[in-house]
């Protein structure tokens, strides 16, 4: 097997695993709030997470650098996590995923302000269609817009901006300090705001936690192999493959079977995104906000994949992925 087709496959075991770990999101979220669905995930998984810590040979503080840009994306991180898992618990599976992959739709247009880079006509025009696709799925007018369809484009967003200030201060920032500003900010918000959501979990339901926090490490950590492996431009459009398992589990799950509309309308998003990745990924293009940034959302409890590491004198280079 090449290592391309090794990198796909093993992306495809990542996306399938977070797939199977957003159904127990929306099962736990039938009987529970989303502040204590985190919290839970976060304090199972964080365990893990210390080894990360730990592992971390980099000399420095947990001090950031850039202040305000590391609050800025904390709080994002924070807002991610709570609004996906809202979205996840109350609207079809299939749906939610067709909104969240408008994220590196919304990277692309943020690199502009924020990066300073710019975004050609073909990009740009990509990024127009796949927004028109988000409309599509929304279908203002001809459904109710709800609160969950508001907390999936909330996700996305802030997705996005957690997402694109890595890559603005990634040069400058410890990675385990953008890793543990996101883990103390869940732990302190949710834990603050538990006991007026507070249901007590019987056994059954705190294992259903836990294995949460287990698919999600064990998810990131095939994503950093398949990134090791292959090319970027080849492991990072595996992530649409989450609206076929959505189609499958939740007409399995939940009864649920995405309509004509929301499956039109995530064509559309998904062909604007994997071309904007296709644009990126060419030798010419200097510019690649989406190639350098997560193909999953971002919750602030578990570590993602950056497509970074650090060399002596020499700052981040593009050859390799690195826990963040």
């Amino acid at each position: 097997m090449s290592p391309n087709a090794k990198g796909a496959v093993m992306a495809l075991l990542a996306f399938a695993t977070y797939s199977f770990h957003d159904v127990i999101v929306k099962l736990l979220g039938a009987n529970y709030s989303p502040v204590q669905i985190v919290f839970f995930s976060g304090l199972f998984a964080f365990p893990l997470v210390t080894l990360i810590l730990i592992r971390d040979s980099q000399p420095g503080t947990l001090r950031p650098v850039h202040p305000w840009w590391t609050l800025t994306r904390t709080v994002s991180a924070v807002i991610t996590g709570f609004s996906a898992f809202y979205a996840f618990s109350v609207l079809p599976l299939a749906q939610v995923y067709a909104i969240l992959f408008a994220a590196p739709l919304v990277i692309t247009l943020l690199s502009i302000p924020i990066l300073g880079e710019r975004v050609g006509i073909r990009r740009g025009a990509a990024v127009m269609v796949g927004l028109c696709g988000v409309l599509v799925v929304l279908r203002p007018g001809a459904t109710d817009f709800s609160l969950g369809h508001l907390a999936a484009l909330a996700a996305a967003f802030a997705s996005s901006l957690a997402s694109i200030i890595v890559r603005k201060i990634g040069q400058d920032e410890r990675s385990v300090v953008l890793l543990f500003y996101p883990i103390l900010c869940n732990f302190l918000v949710m834990g603050a705001a538990l006991p007026f959501v507070y249901v007590p979990m019987p056994a059954i339901d705190l294992g259903g936690m836990a294995l949460m926090s287990a698919m999600a490490f064990a998810a990131s950590a095939m994503l950093i192999m398949a990134y090791k492996s292959g090319e970027a431009v080849v492991v990072a459009p595996m992530q649409y493959s989450q609206i076929i398992w959505a189609a499958f589990t939740g007409a399995f799950f939940f009864d649920e079977f995405p309509d004509r509309w929301t499956m039109v309308g995530a064509g559309i998003i998904i062909a604007s995104g994997v071309y904007i990745v296709l644009r990126e990924g060419g030798k010419s293009q200097t510019n690649r906000p989406v190639l350098r940034s997560r193909t999953r959302f971002e919750t602030g409890i578990i570590p993602r994949v950056r497509f970074f590491r650090r060399d002596r004198g020499e700052g981040l280079k593009d050859s390799g992925p690195k826990v963040d």
